[in-house]
């Protein structure tokens, strides 16, 4: 079972990191938290891998409808993004929002996981689209 939503650019990490908030941004998610996975694993581990963020985004509205219907959903809320160095390009990958009805069986949630969905989609659309627009291709 696929779980994640993905787009390729073909651009630099810190481009794709800002695009990837502003694309958010218009679909209503906004970035609570970043975790910077590449400098946490190099302080606490020594290990070194290629440069990879994880997003918290949150669109509120969709968030209180989907605990509304089960309080413990957000366990598993589509909140994650990761933008990552992938090849030439990065990789940036959300949760299929899907997922929570997959996991739950709760009907109630397939509204919120509908238009999460369809929000997701659109700010991965505009991603592809402002990179095959600059040269670049997904």
């Amino acid at each position: 079972m696929r779980y994640d939503r993905s787009v390729h650019l073909n651009t630099d990490f810190t481009t794709a990191v800002a695009r990837t908030r502003e694309a958010l941004g218009e679909q209503g998610f906004g970035v609570l938290t970043e975790i910077d996975v590449t400098a946490t694993l190099k302080a606490k581990l020594d290990h070194d891998m290629e440069e990879y963020v994880i997003l918290g985004a949150c669109n509120p509205a969709l968030a209180h409808r989907a605990l509304e219907t089960d309080r413990s959903i957000g366990l598993l809320l589509p909140c994650n993004v990761v933008v990552r160095s992938d090849g030439g390009g990065c990789a940036v990958q959300a949760l299929d929002p899907g997922t929570m009805v997959a996991l739950t069986g709760l009907d109630g949630l397939r509204p919120v996981a509908e238009e999460a969905t369809r929000r997701l989609d659109a700010a991965l659309a505009r991603l592809a689209a402002d990179d095959s627009g600059s040269g670049g291709g997904s």
